[in-house]
């Protein structure tokens, strides 16, 4: 007779997994900055509206900051929110490239060596997801990298313009571009290490577990030998 609460089903409770909640306000925030984004370009190629759009890239730079302070603060990360973080910053980058490339403010090389480096790590997730590994953790150097362009691209935008305060926002904004393209291929070079050895770890693992069954083998053909 099993005691109570022992038996099959009795008392059973499942736990939920705190990486699978979605409901989340990080989450929340990082959603609301993704819709920003086809208003952002809307207001950069449509009416031109250059410092509506420069404060919604200020505004998306700040929800960036918010949405992971108020998930480490109040324990709210999720799987979800790892996924969505990195992509609302990846569209901010490509949509505000691919304006200001279309507009005549930068030359679309810089595009070329942006885009680049998204490819790369785009096959590296690629290779990560063949052995069954999920995005590695973004890095505070990727996020320093997209910080720098973030600040950089309303200084472009603004610098666009006539004048010595447009003239000096250039230059401050260019600066931020170069060294935020710098820390983004670093960053991508760190991602690339740390990729390889969570797949030389997986693989090693992968065989062990393949040797194991083996060695048990072995010993129990030995036993019979000896019997």
């Amino acid at each position: 007779m099993e005691p109570a609460g022992h038996g099959p089903g009795a008392g059973s409770t499942t736990v939920a997994d705190p990486g699978d909640r979605v409901l989340t306000v990080p989450n929340a925030i990082s959603i609301a900055r993704l819709a920003g984004v086809p208003v952002f370009l809307w207001l950069v190629l449509g009416p031109h509206a250059d410092w509506w759009a420069v404060a919604l890239l200020i505004a998306a730079g700040v929800s960036d900051w918010l949405d992971g302070k108020l998930a480490r603060a109040w324990n709210q990360q999720s799987r979800l929110g790892q996924v969505l973080d990195p992509a609302a910053d990846r569209l901010y980058i490509a949509a505000t490239l691919a304006a200001l490339a279309i507009r005549g403010i930068i030359p679309w090389w810089l595009v070329a060596v942006l885009a680049l480096r998204e490819l790369v790590l785009g096959v590296a997730l690629l290779v990560l997801r063949h052995y069954s590994i999920g995005p590695l953790q973004v890095s505070f150097l990727g996020k320093a990298a997209t910080l720098c362009l973030l600040y950089a691209f309303p200084l472009l935008f603004l610098g666009s313009h006539a004048g010595a305060a447009a003239l000096a926002a250039r230059v401050i904004g260019w600066a931020f571009a170069i060294w935020g393209t710098a820390l983004y291929w670093w960053a991508a070079a760190l991602y690339l290490i740390q990729a390889r050895q969570v797949i030389a770890a997986a693989r090693g693992q992968a065989r062990g577990q393949g040797q194991a069954p083996l060695a048990r083998q072995r010993r129990s053909g030995d036993d019979g030998a000896e019997g």
